[in-house]
């Protein structure tokens, strides 16, 4: 195997181990961050852009990130979606400098160059100049300054965007079971209900290791537990795609393993009973789905998550905005035929989740405590193991093999 190697302080680190041990140093370096850039968001991958119900409209636009390369995404006027870089040819601006919007063309602020919803220069301020003087040379070709444009590709409504014009497509770069799994939620069309954008004080891979993390959602999120919303004991699996790189763990609230002698046993501190909700139509839901599944969480490889916590459905983007700084951004969804009783239901249970929520506000602090805890420990590994060291889908939640998968594909993009 190919493996990068990167001075500190005149000291050679490699990767040495197997995928059941991540060296410390893969959260630290700025080089590995700039290499993941080029090797990762630039390579054969999808990346998640935004959702169709985002820009429903002909002239819509919004502004995304594919890594740290800023893009922005328009459904121009043959209803078309495209995607391209938000960098003008001419200086360097962003094309876009708002959010979103709606526009016959995007212009830029700064010297007044011109672009369609395709993302191709059209125009350009004075090209001819001013009286006979001045302006662009008379063999200025402006289709040779266009940014650089995505391929785009839907899935139920959910639009990724890739640089690589070898990216595998969609459907094979997702797999037939994780596919499957995000028909199974988004099954007929999205309606926006919110959205809000969380920093995150540590290296992205260590949030989105902890999406695929089983092992610590009724550890760490003692409400999790404490209302037997998930617990381990509770049926369900793991599926891990065939590459690694995308998974979906799920469960289903079941009266008898709820109860578990297993977590008494263990003594843990999210295992209580004298813990009551103000108002306990918070946990009330309907099975919309039919198949008793009350939660179900999906990565897509490098940074997307679709989740179903009982009736709350929500989508993040995972952004690295330095080595030790990420940008969540949460977007809350419920479907264009909801009921005004569902569409309660949902914001009610939007509590459940986001960065203050009853269950995930300790994802937003957990990635910090580690990115503290590894300051002097580059030459370190965590250990990846329960479950095994294999990688493979599970019945079973006990087990670390979706993390394994991650780091799997993660060294095969990166060479190490």
């Amino acid at each position: 195997m190919n493996k990068l190697e990167f001075e500190n302080n005149h000291t050679s680190l490699k990767w040495d181990e197997d995928t059941s041990h991540i060296p410390y140093w893969v959260y630290q370096h700025p080089e590995i961050l700039r290499q993941e850039q080029e090797k990762i968001y630039q390579g054969p991958t999808w990346g998640y852009l935004c959702l169709e119900a985002e820009i429903p409209n002909a002239g819509d636009y919004i502004t995304t990130f594919v890594g740290e390369m800023p893009v922005v995404v328009t459904r121009d006027q043959d209803g078309e979606i495209y995607a391209f870089e938000n960098r003008c040819a001419h200086r360097g601006a962003l094309i876009a400098i708002t959010d979103s919007g709606n526009a016959s063309e995007l212009t830029c602020v700064y010297h007044a160059w011109s672009y369609d919803l395709s993302g191709s220069l059209k125009g350009i301020a004075f090209q001819n100049g001013v009286g006979g003087k001045g302006g662009m040379p008379a063999d200025f070709q402006k289709e040779h300054y266009d940014p650089r444009k995505l391929r785009v590709a839907t899935v139920c409504g959910i639009v990724f965007g890739s640089l690589d014009e070898d990216v595998p497509s969609i459907e094979d770069y997702l797999g037939e079971e994780i596919l499957g799994r995000i028909e199974r939620v988004l099954h007929k069309p999205i309606r926006v209900l919110g959205k809000f954008k969380q920093m995150l004080p540590n290296n992205w891979k260590l949030y989105f290791e902890n999406v695929k993390d089983t092992y610590h959602a009724s550890l760490l999120h003692v409400f999790f537990t404490t209302f037997k919303i998930n617990r381990l004991s509770q049926r369900g699996g793991v599926i891990v795609s065939d590459t690694g790189a995308h998974h979906v763990s799920y469960s289903v609230i079941d009266k008898k393993s709820s109860e578990s002698e297993e977590y008494q046993k263990e003594k843990l501190r999210s295992d209580k009973d004298d813990y009551r909700l103000a108002d306990p139509s918070l946990l009330e839901g309907v099975d919309e789905f039919g198949d008793g599944v009350t939660l179900q969480i999906l990565s897509v490889f490098p940074g997307f998550v679709l989740q179903q916590i009982q009736n709350s459905i929500a989508v993040r983007q995972i952004l690295p905005k330095g080595v030790e700084l990420t940008e969540l951004n949460w977007t809350y969804i419920g479907f264009e035929d909801d009921s005004a009783e569902l569409e309660e239901m949902r914001l009610k249970q939007s509590n459940l989740i986001g960065a203050s929520g009853f269950v995930s506000m300790e994802d937003g602090a957990v990635g910090g405590f580690v990115q503290r805890g590894i300051q002097c420990a580059s030459d370190q590994y965590s250990v990846v193991q329960m479950g095994g060291v294999n990688i493979e889908s599970a019945d079973y939640r006990a087990t670390e093999t979706s993390v394994r998968g991650f780091w799997h594909a993660y060294r095969s993009h990166m060479g190490l």
